[in-house]
Order: structure tokens, then C-alpha cells, then sequence
């Protein structure tokens, strides 16, 4: 006897725990004998993103006796509304050849339940990757039995079947090596919500298959529900129109029930998460904004033990946390800490960050503001990159003073509530957009008189816009016509470089997660800029994030933008919306993404989350890291 399987292989994926559901839409005979029918399902089917399209293939004179087919007025009732429908129902050989190739042009596996050994021979000839098992044959050891001998996947439905059936067939399976799962069913069409009994599928995972669920309920909520509870496969019947007749619509999805049922269990596979608990994007945002720091409660002078007296807890929550006060009790910090000020990582331990600007390969700068310009000017960077807020474009600062390096500035992403929007199709939003770059122009101009050695025109680094907040949008076309108009409109400001940044594919903005549509994927970007002229700040972190989400290859994504990147945006990233961590936090692979950087002429900016605190100490740690990647 074999051992236990717990996972299948279907086509070029792989179906089992901790692996995404598998979604199958059902259209079995709910095509009415018609081939457009039918291929309306398979669209339907994949517009919705199912996984694959299942249909039936029988040979009712391999079901029935010859008699009972010739007449029918002696049989049950269910039978005389049946068998004849099945009869209508049945599409030619051609027909199935054609309705598999339309299927894997569009994306979709093609699986079949046979109800007899005929229809699996010829099934074969199509080469469907797995075989699905209506219930009624659960117990049909005759056609399990040449099923087994295809070497090919089952998928069997346990619906109308008692327990020792269902273990007389997985033990007959397994003494045949045959790889299968198994789907917890509720026969009856539609199934009332008492009768599901989704707490039956522990029982058959105890069996030790993947297990799944063939849902004939009204609704979408108990087949998501059965994926959270470990449902690996979901079978769900789909139709274009319940009220049409026959014996399965009516237990049938219509095609936006369909979509929506793919996806609520697609986010709920993403809300179930795994064992350990990441910080998002946006519980960072909060807790910079929300949560406290250590600071002092008075001015200590340099070399004073500390005292517990002298510690407090205040906001924002970008600094130590009070929950590590008692590593600082009975220590003296060498410098002067005034009252309300931070303290710092060094603090604790001693150590400081190397000033690496001199030993560092490329030109660099950090993130700075107003208020932290000065102090971040003593690491003698080549570039300051101003992080302007819509605030700033307000209150520009008297007593700025002189800095040596280059200027960058980085326009605001929003202003009084309202995101930048270049893209946007709402004319006074977009315009609002235009107006703010416009205005970050007019500040870059003042803050250049305060960087004598500035001798170009000021690089401004502006987000496109093109956001959306319930999903992404289905054409993103209209959006970069009109990114193309405000970058025309924005390209005769005087003493500027507009540079427009690539974008991840999950931005947070106000606290929350929305998403992008524009100027994340690189061939768009490359296109555009080939287009319309001008040249692009790529941020890695970003690239990254658009990387992971659609499975590229960063490298790759260098490749493609490089003849336009003048600016880098330089920090570790991991999963599809976790940006602008410290380098070596993250996944990202710094020795082939600096190799691949390394002919581009551009400053970096190792903009980490919120690096310009404390004296731009998380920068030079960000540089130690990357000299280390790179050496």
C-alpha cells in the first residue's frame, strides 16, 4: 500500500495545504447542448480566475440498459425528467476538442468527469491533467479501476456516500498508487445550509488526501467559509442564467457570483496569513505616528548615569521603545540629551555609526527636512534630497542656511486631504495635482539659492498618481494619456527636472492600502518614457514590491528602465507591500541589484523608513550594509 499523499499535482499546479485554492467552475451540462453556450462558460470562467473548467463526457448506453433507454414510461420519475435532458446535453467529440483548446487558450485547465470507460478513452486523447469523479461513481470500482490505470489525478466527490464507501474506495486507490483528493458534497440541488455539515471535512482529512469541497449551496459564504476551514479544492457549478432549465442551474453561479466567490476566497487566503504576525505597511505608518519613544524627561548632560527618573514616554513612536528602558538604567551616554529629545540605538549600545561618505563607491544622499538639514549636512553627503510636505510648500524656512551638495526635492504626495494625481480622470483633481508639483517647482527654485554649487536644473522627483482604492482598474490607457498632457503642461518650468518615480503595486496612503495602475510595470514605464521624453527616479523597494506581486525577475525590471534612470531610490523590501526597510531586512538580492546599478551614473538615497531621525543615523547604517553587499 502507498503512502499517504497530501498534496496533487494538476497541470503545473501543485493542489494541497498551504497552497492557494484550487478553484474549479463547474459547467458540466449546464452548456443545454449548446457549443456558444458552452464556451460563454469558459470565458465566464476565466474572466472570473478560476483555476480550471469542468465539464461531464458520458455515453448513456453504457449507463442504462437498452430497454430502459428505449422506454421510459415505466421508470421513476426522476429518470423520465432526467435521461432525456442528458441526451440533449451531450456535445459531439469535435466539439470537446474544441471547447479543451479554447479552454487552455484562455488560461484555464480543462478537466472532465467521464461516467464511463468510453469517455475516459477518449478523454485521454485530449490530454486532460486530472480526472474529477462525480459522487454517484464513488463506488464504481469498474471505471475507478481504469481511471487508476491512466496514471492520471482523481478529484472525487463524496456526496450521497457513507463513510465506510468512502473508505473502501480511498483504501482500492491506495493499493493502486493512485495520487487523488477528496471533496466533501452535499448532493441535493440546491443544498439547504443544514445539510452542508462543513465540519465533516475534518473527518476526511484524518484520511490523509487533500481535501476539497463541491458546493451546490445558494450563495457564495459556505464555499469561502469551506476554504477557511482547509478546503485545497473548491468546485462550484456556474451557468449565464439560473432560471434556465435543467437540473443544475439553479444550484449554479451566475458569472459575477462566480468572480465575487473567486474573490472572497482569494482574500481570504490572503487574510489567513501564516504563524507569524509581519507588521504591514500601514500598522508601520501608525505606529510612527501613534505609539511613543523613550525620551528624556530633563536635560541630561554627557556622561550622567541614568536614572529611571529621568525617562519618560512621548510620541511619535520612531525612536526606542519604553519597553526596553531598564537597558539604559545605571549606563551613562556620552552626550548631552536634552529634555523631550530620543534617545537612540547608540545610546544603548555604545556603538555609532562609521561615517562611510568617504569610502562609499557612488555619489549619495540622505532623505532630509527643514528642521534636520543642517545635522544631516556634518555626513558630508554628494546630494540632500528634500522630502517636502504640503506644508512645507507653505512655510518656507528663513534661516535655511548654505549646504555644499547637490539639491534633489521630492514633491508632496498630497495636499489638504487630496492625493497627487497626474494620471487622475477627475479634471479638477488632476489639475490640483498640476498646481502642486507647480508649486514644489517654485520651492525648489528658492532652496537652490541656498546651494551655491547647485549648476543644473533641480531634480524633482514626483509620483505619478493613478490610484485606486477598491482594486485595480481593467484599463490604465486613459490615465497615462492624461499623465501625458500634465507632463507636457509641467515641462516648461524653468530651472527643473521633473523625474517621475516608479510605483509599487499596493501603496499606503492616510493608513490605509490602495492600489496602484500606472508607472509600476517596466515596459509600461519604458514605453513612456521612450514616448514622451524625460527620465524616471527608480525606486528599488518599489520595483521590488511590482516584482513579487506578478512574479518577475528585478534584474530584469533594471534592465528594462535603465536608459532612463537618472536618480536611485535605494531599500530592502519583502512581500508585495512591505517598503523601505533597512537594508538586509528584507528579501531583496543587493549583490545582483547594485551589480546591475552599477553603470548607471545617479546619486542614491538610501531611503529607509524614516531615516532622516536621529541625526540620519539609520543612513550610514544603510551604507555600511550596501559597501558590505558590494565589496
Amino acid at each position: 500500500m502507498s503512502e499517504r499523499i497530501t498534496h496533487i499535482q494538476i497541470g503545473s499546479r501543485r493542489v494541497g495545504p498551504d497552497e492557494p485554492v484550487y478553484i474549479i467552475a463547474e459547467a458540466g451540462i449546464n452548456h443545454n447542448g449548446n457549443p456558444q453556450i458552452a464556451r460563454q462558460l469558459i470565458a465566464a470562467a476565466a474572466d472570473a480566475g478560476a483555476d480550471a473548467i469542468k465539464f461531464q463526457k458520458r455515453d448513456l448506453r453504457l449507463q442504462y440498459s437498452p430497454e430502459l433507454l428505449e422506454d421510459l414510461t415505466e421508470a421513476d420519475k426522476e429518470l423520465q425528467f432526467l435521461i432525456p435532458f442528458l441526451e440533449e446535453a451531450e456535445l459531439s467529440d469535435e466539439i470537446f476538442r474544441r471547447l479543451a483548446e479554447y479552454a487552455r487558450a484562455c488560461g484555464l485547465e480543462f478537466l472532465c468527469t467521464p461516467w464511463d470507460e468510453a469517455s475516459v478513452d477518449f478523454l485521454e486523447s485530449l490530454e486532460v491533467p486530472a480526472y474529477k469523479i462525480a459522487s454517484p461513481d464513488l463506488t464504481n470500482i469498474f471505471l475507478l479501476e481504469h481511471l487508476a490505470a491512466t496514471g492520471k489525478p482523481l478529484i472525487l466527490s463524496t456526496g450521497m456516500s457513507r463513510w465506510e464507501e468512502i473508505e473502501h474506495t480511498v483504501n482500492f486507490l491506495r493499493q493502486r498508487g493512485v495520487q487523488f483528493a477528496l471533496l466533501h458534497c452535499q448532493s441535493t440541488y440546491p443544498a439547504p445550509f443544514k445539510d452542508v455539515n462543513l465540519r465533516f471535512m475534518r473527518r476526511l482529512a484524518e484520511l490523509g488526501v487533500p481535501i476539497g469541497y463541491s458546493g451546490h449551496e445558494r450563495g457564495i459564504a459556505v464555499s469561502t467559509v469551506a476554504a477557511a476551514l482547509g478546503a485545497c479544492i473548491i468546485e462550484r457549478h456556474i451557468t449565464l442564467d439560473r432560471s434556465m432549465p435543467g437540473p443544475d442551474h439553479a444550484a449554479s453561479l451566475e458569472p459575477q457570483g462566480l468572480g465575487k466567490q473567486v474573490r472572497d476566497i482569494r482574500n481570504m487566503e490572503a487574510a489567513l496569513g501564516g504563524p507569524d504576525r509581519p507588521l504591514s505597511r500601514g500598522e508601520i505608518v501608525n505606529r510612527h505616528a501613534l505609539r511613543k519613544s523613550l525620551v528624556a524627561a530633563q536635560d541630561i548632560p554627557g556622561g550622567a548615569e541614568i536614572t529611571r527618573e529621568m525617562l519618560t514616554a512621548l510620541g511619535p513612536g520612531s525612536g526606542i521603545s519604553p519597553q526596553r528602558y531598564p537597558e539604559l538604567v545605571g549606563h551613562s551616554v556620552p552626550r548631552e540629551i536634552r529634555k523631550g529629545e530620543q534617545f537612540r540605538e547608540s545610546d544603548i549600545t555604545g556603538v555609532t555609526p562609521q561615517q562611510v561618505s568617504a569610502v562609499f563607491p557612488r555619489r549619495w544622499g540622505p532623505v532630509v527636512r527643514y528642521r534636520d538639514a543642517a545635522a544631516l549636512a556634518q555626513w558630508q553627503p554628494d546630494v540632500m534630497e528634500f522630502h517636502l510636505t504640503d506644508q512645507d510648500l507653505e512655510h518656507f524656512p528663513e534661516d535655511l542656511g548654505q549646504f555644499e551638495p547637490e539639491l534633489i526635492v521630492h514633491a508632496p504626495e498630497y495636499r489638504h486631504g487630496q492625493l497627487l494625481d497626474l494620471c487622475s480622470t477627475d479634471e479638477l483633481a488632476r489639475q490640483a495635482g498640476i498646481e502642486l508639483i507647480a508649486d514644489t517647482c517654485e520651492v525648489a527654485r528658492r532652496l537652490a539659492e541656498h546651494f551655491p554649487n547647485q549648476t543644473g536644473p533641480v531634480k524633482i522627483v514626483a509620483h505619478t498618481g493613478g490610484m485606486s482604492f477598491d482594486g485595480f482598474l481593467d484599463d490604465n490607457i486613459a490615465l497615462y494619456d492624461n499623465l501625458a498632457q500634465a507632463m507636457e503642461l509641467l515641462r516648461h518650468e524653468e530651472g527643473v527636472e521633473l523625474l517621475l518615480e516608479n510605483l509599487p503595486p499596493f501603496p499606503w496612503y492616510f493608513g490605509g492600502q490602495w492600489y496602484g495602475n500606472v508607472f509600476m510595470d517596466p515596459q509600461e514605464i519604458a514605453d513612456f518614457c521612450q514616448a514622451h521624453g524625460g527620465r524616471i527616479c527608480f525606486d528599488l523597494s518599489h520595483a521590488t514590491l511590482w516584482c513579487n506581486h506578478v512574479g518577475g525577475v528585478i534584474t530584469e525590471y533594471i534592465q528594462t528602465v535603465k536608459p532612463w534612470i537618472t536618480h536611485l531610490h535605494i531599500a530592502d523590501s519583502s512581500g508585495v507591500d512591505g517598503e523601505a526597510l533597512q537594508i538586509g531586512e528584507g528579501e531583496t538580492d543587493f549583490v545582483a541589484v547594485m551589480a546591475e546599478l552599477a553603470d548607471v551614473d545617479a546619486a542614491l538615497i538610501p531611503e529607509v523608513w524614516l531615516g532622516h531621525q536621529q541625526d540620519g543615523e539609520s543612513f550610514l547604517v544603510a551604507l555600511q550594509r550596501l559597501v558590505e553587499a558590494i565589496s
